[in-house]
């Protein structure tokens, strides 16, 4: 099992990344087959700590839930590290965590540093001198395996052809990777993947301003990454929801029993009985 996102993608034309908001989505990710794992800045502040992705989460909130899923996975895991939580010296350091944590790779942004959802209108972005800035306060602290990925999200303000003067420019600056955000058309992404040289991600992304472009449309254009960000946790939510709400007004969930992974099923994830049979083991009388 390779923890290099730079094999992955070499073996994997494109590249699924799904977005895990804890161990056990881990886990279930793992067992579905799939090979590289995602930490979403929105997963964390939404389903860790019940609030908006409007960077009110830290750094270390981030490496809290990236040392559980690392604890139970050894599939590379991707992070979203926002604007890297502050000057150059501290995104040094923040490179420096997140791989002592467990990351294999993390994407930066170019927005302000107080950002919204990279979806959301009323972005503000940061020139390319201050972005060039951050990727090489990055890559000083960054290992051979490790990717460093840079997030633009400039086409919504600068359009196609400044993200591409900006990526080539991140690219230049240390940047092993580009993750355009909020693409609207194949085509884009096709003239992306012509003019950029590393690996590119496409961020398909449910509700937001990509369509939900499917791998071969955009293997076809020559996207190397397919990110998930947070497809199951959305699925999660909704179902979560509907139990609740059963509770509330039927005062059973007798009905909603086919909906729900069974007792077995989640020991089976777990490897529980294994955990059992050391136990026994242990504690049975010689």
């Amino acid at each position: 099992m390779s923890k290099n996102f730079f094999s992955l993608i070499k073996k994997n034309k494109p590249l699924k990344v799904v977005g895990t908001i804890n161990a056990y989505s881990a886990l279930l990710a793992e067992k579905a087959g799939l090979e590289a794992l995602y930490i979403s800045g929105a997963g964390v502040a939404n389903a860790s700590y019940g609030i908006p992705d409007l960077a009110m989460t830290s750094k270390d909130n981030v490496l809290e839930d990236l040392r559980r899923i690392r604890g139970v996975s050894e599939l590379p895991i991707l992070v979203d590290c926002d604007t890297g939580w502050g000057s150059a010296l501290s995104i040094s350091k923040t490179i420096k965590d997140m791989i002592s944590a467990g990351a294999n790779s993390v994407h930066i942004e170019d927005q302000v540093s107080n950002k919204r959802c990279g979806h959301r209108p009323n972005k503000e972005i940061v020139s390319d001198d201050e972005m060039i800035d951050r990727i090489k306060a990055a890559k000083d602290s960054s290992t051979k395996d490790f990717m460093l990925m840079a997030r633009t999200d400039a086409f919504a303000q600068e359009g196609l052809e400044r993200v591409i003067e900006r990526s080539n420019a991140y690219i230049e600056a240390g940047a092993d990777s580009i993750f355009p955000e909020a693409i609207t058309d194949l085509k884009d992404y096709k003239k992306l993947s012509e003019s950029i040289s590393v690996p590119i991600l496409a961020n398909i992304t449910e509700f937001g301003m990509t369509p939900l472009f499917s791998d071969k449309d955009l293997a076809n254009v020559g996207v190397d990454i397919i990110l998930h960000p947070l497809s199951a946790f959305r699925a999660m939510s909704k179902a979560a929801e509907e139990i609740y709400e059963e509770i509330n007004t039927e005062g059973s969930v007798e009905n909603k029993l086919k909906k729900m992974q069974s007792r077995d099923e989640l020991y089976d994830v777990l490897n529980y009985h294994t955990y059992e049979e050391k136990i026994d083991n242990l504690y049975s009388k010689e």
